[in-house]
């Protein structure tokens, strides 16, 4: 089990701006992820190094965005202003969290506007909507893995996560640093301090300009 990546929700209106805006802050460029018509969403992506990478979502009009639970927390976190929503985890294998969850993984694909279409699996979004500190696991079907669009120019170094620490251990299942990798730093801040919610606060990203924050 490893990270995937990070997801940043914005509004449909705000798309453009908001992958320009970031694209500036990171210098690099955002790829057009195309539509996720299983969940009523969309996304662009951007490379980053380690076989990670940064996700732009936004909800669609879409009757899937209200019928599935990642379209459910991708609107309301834009219906909030937008802003992180998640971190992913890969993993080989699903078996143990389908078991410990009860309820098996949901398939998910999107065709990309060049004509590859990527699947995977993915599960512990209904867990997401009651406590955003969690992250949900993903398992990829195809090879063709987002982290490889584009030359990879920046890199995580750090993540703020306002929530508990030994909650996030137990859904992980798993020692959190090693899982999250030794190259980033977690930087644990008190729900009390973030307006009372849990999630990820900022991310910080080691760019050839040098070291932002994005929250």
């Amino acid at each position: 089990m490893r990270l995937d990546h990070v997801s940043y929700v914005t509004s449909h209106d705000q798309l453009a701006d908001t992958v320009q805006r970031l694209g500036a802050r990171l210098g690099t460029t955002f790829v057009d992820g195309g539509v996720h018509p299983r969940f009523g969403t969309r996304n662009f992506t951007t490379p980053l190094q380690n076989g990670r990478y940064l996700e732009v979502v936004c909800p669609l009009d879409h009757p899937a965005t209200d019928a599935s639970p990642f379209g459910k927390a991708v609107s309301r976190r834009a219906a909030e202003g937008g802003g992180w929503l998640t971190w992913v985890l890969s993993t080989d294998d699903l078996s143990d969290i389908e078991k410990k969850l009860g309820r098996p993984a949901v398939e998910g694909h999107r065709k990309k506007p060049d004509g590859h279409d990527l699947s995977w699996k993915q599960i512990g979004i209904l867990e997401l909507l009651e406590n955003r500190q969690l992250p949900f696991f993903i398992k990829w079907l195809t090879l063709d893995h987002p982290s490889t669009d584009g030359k990879a120019v920046s890199k995580i170094s750090k993540i703020e996560i306002a929530g508990d620490k030994k909650s996030l251990t137990d859904w992980v299942g798993d020692d959190l640093q090693k899982v999250i990798g030794s190259d980033i730093e977690i930087v644990w801040v008190d729900p009390s301090k973030n307006d009372g919610e849990e999630g990820i606060v900022a991310v910080y990203v080691q760019t050839p300009s040098g070291e932002i924050r994005l929250d």
